[in-house]
């Protein structure tokens, strides 16, 4: 985790050595070892460092290999960096540090663009090329690393979070009221590269670019999921757990101590018995560290007790209160630089921080698996919905009455609940039907109580394309859309907030691959959902996990919170003069709303929280403008 900065003078006037440090400062947060700059005409790189590999001064970045004429910024890591660093020495690359960093700029000095399928990690990076008067630069496939650009008559300008650009003075803030308009009437988040701040989008996931010095920009993908077809593959729940192994050795490569944030499910007790089995066969003495938080409501604690007595982890569990999270809010937008999906973030915020308290820099967690192998509940109406478009109903029946059994519900209210989606999916392919059902959405977004009318008209429009809502493509979604990107943006800023490192191993790019290649009853199967994980974790994991069938995620009980404990401090906000004076709520008719909801009469935890914290946001945006770049905190 670290945080970099690159600007590009596009009027013929030299990199602003004060406003490049300005922005560099925004973001110490991500790297609070060390700094760096590097200036060469038009073209200007901050740098903070988070130590992790090469903890001498050799990996001290901007690097710059002089004799070769290149120059990098890379935030990140490439976890098989030393089978690189052998394959580059084995042709006459020679090394003075022992990090990452310098392989990756070897690579792109032997193979050129070429080097990006090469890795396998987590990467951001910008590079100046000399030879050529451009820069290149990246993000990895999945975006798990961010990186933000701005472009104005003068400057084009990156950076790994949106205040560093802001704070460059060089951007005109305005709100992005189509971003805007998605989330507070369709509560909709980083489905795309736009940001809510007008002009400032992202480089894309498994996007490659090229910036001439006269200003000439080229983004493409250098890689997707579209080129994988389904295939056979030998016994693949035996591919699938050796991948996983080696996927885990590679993230643990570390100069210092990896934890691993810990719930009683099946992806974090996949990472943390791995974990242990690799720590055991390199002789590890030392405890590894565990960290997790559960509400009362939620209590996985027999599964996390079962999977600690199996890897002799010691665990650390977050102790919190709901006042605290709710205080926590205003700083944790900050940090994010956009709204979040709900009061969920803040917790993990807080753990986070106790993360960081205990003096560790790295974490492993389970994020992405869920959306790659299949996780949520849902996925099985879409699971089913393929079935019955091929025309395997009593497969479908099939498959649906050993869900139903194991579950406790009806096979025949299952079976004809998905009878209805597969028939509601069949009328979408009607044009008529989508015009009918595209003038009724309209019609009730238009007539939202809580919004100014207005607002809807920001709206994107509705795709006319015909959704397929088979398993495959819906995973595909949920890796490009929703709701992958924003968890890896919430993970990396709350995480970065507190100077720690989050490596996602399921999001190693050949699990990926594997599950993408496989067919869906690999996915799901019966009441299974995680299939061919479950079956790979076979004796790997406590069989009580493995085994469970409820999903529980990472849950919170903001519905009793707003009800109890937040109704006055968010009445209060809601209330304010300066929220009414926002011009785009209606706020009688919110909080008539949260009344009902205190008196138990409906639940608005969700669409009252998007209020909320869009008006924090806001706050906070109109501050970070209204004093100098170089003092605004979120103190």
């Amino acid at each position: 985790m670290c945080g970099l900065v690159a600007c590009v003078r596009l009027d013929g006037a030299n990199a602003d050595a004060i406003q490049l440090r300005r922005m560099t400062d925004m973001i110490r947060h991500r790297g609070p070892d060390d700094d760096g700059y590097f200036l060469s005409g038009p073209v200007g790189f901050g740098f903070r460092r988070l130590s992790i590999l090469d903890l001498s001064p050799a990996g001290h970045q901007p690097m710059r290999l002089a004799e070769a004429g290149v120059t990098i910024v890379f935030n990140g890591e490439i976890y098989n960096f030393l089978e690189l660093r052998q394959q580059l020495e084995s042709i006459g690359h020679q090394f003075f540090s022992t990090g990452d960093t310098e392989v990756l700029l070897h690579a792109y000095l032997e193979w050129g663009q070429d080097c990006l399928t090469r890795l396998n990690g987590m990467w951001a990076f910008v590079i100046h090329d000399s030879r050529t008067n451009r820069l290149f630069g990246s993000r990895d496939r999945f975006g798990i690393k961010p990186l933000y650009r701005h472009q104005s008559k003068s400057q084009m300008l990156f950076a790994s979070e949106i205040k560093a650009i802001r704070a460059s003075g060089v951007h005109a803030a305005k709100i992005n009221w189509h971003i805007a308009a998605n989330f507070l009437l369709e509560s909709r988040l980083d489905e795309s590269n736009d940001s809510f701040h007008d002009g400032i989008v992202q480089v894309g996931a498994g996007c490659a670019f090229e910036l001439t010095l006269d200003g000439r920009y080229r983004e493409w993908n250098y890689w997707s999921l579209e080129s994988l077809d389904p295939g056979m593959i030998d016994a693949p729940a035996d591919a699938y757990a050796a991948l996983f192994e080696d996927a885990i050795r590679l993230h643990m490569r570390s100069d210092v101590p990896v934890a691993v944030h810990l719930s009683g499910g099946l992806d974090s007790s996949s990472i943390i018995c791995s974990s242990a089995r690799i720590r055991a066969a390199a002789g590890a003495t030392d405890p590894l560290m565990a960290f997790c938080f559960f509400a009362k409501e939620f209590d996985e604690s027999r599964y996390i007790e079962e999977t600690l007595a199996q890897t002799g982890a010691k665990m650390e569990k977050l102790e919190t209160n709901v006042r605290k999270i709710w205080d926590d809010l205003p700083t944790m937008l900050w940090y994010q630089d956009e709204p979040v999906h709900s009061m969920t973030a803040a917790v993990s915020y807080q753990l986070m921080e106790l993360t960081a308290a205990r003096g560790l820099k790295v974490v492993l967690n389970g994020q992405g698996a869920d959306e790659t192998a299949a996780g949520y509940p849902s996925y099985f109406t879409n699971y089913w919905h393929g079935l019955l478009c091929a025309g395997r109903v009593h497969e479908a029946w099939s498959e649906i009455s050993s869900y139903a059994k194991m579950h406790g519900v009806s096979s025949i209210q299952v079976f004809t609940q998905q009878l209805h989606f597969f028939m509601r999916n069949y009328l979408a392919g009607s044009a008529t039907y989508r015009r009918l059902s595209g003038w009724r959405n309209a019609r009730q977004l238009h007539s939202n109580p809580w919004i100014a009318r207005g607002i809807a008209n920001y709206l994107s429009p509705a795709s006319n394309r015909i959704q397929n809502n088979g398993l495959r493509p819906v995973l595909m979604k949920s890796v490009y859309q929703n709701p992958l990107p924003l968890y890896l943006r919430v993970e990396d800023r709350n995480s970065s907030a507190h100077s720690i490192e989050v490596r996602v191993p399921f999001l190693d790019y050949r699990l990926v691959e594997l599950l993408f290649q496989l067919p869906d009853n690999w996915h799901m199967r019966g009441p299974w959902n995680k299939y061919i994980q479950r079956e790979s974790m076979r004796g790997r994991i406590p069989e009580l996990v493995r085994a469970r069938v409820d999903k529980m995620g990472f849950p919170t009980s903001a519905q009793q919170w707003f009800a109890g404990p937040l109704y006055e401090p968010l009445r209060d906000l809601l209330s304010s003069q300066t929220t009414r004076e926002r011009g785009i709520y209606n706020i009688d008719a919110v909080l008539a709303d949260l009344d009902g909801h205190r008196s138990g009469k409906w639940m608005i935890s969700a669409p009252v929280f998007a209020i909320a914290e869009f008006e924090l946001w806001c706050r906070q945006s109109e501050r970070a403008q209204s004093v100098s770049a170089a003092s605004v905190s979120p103190l």
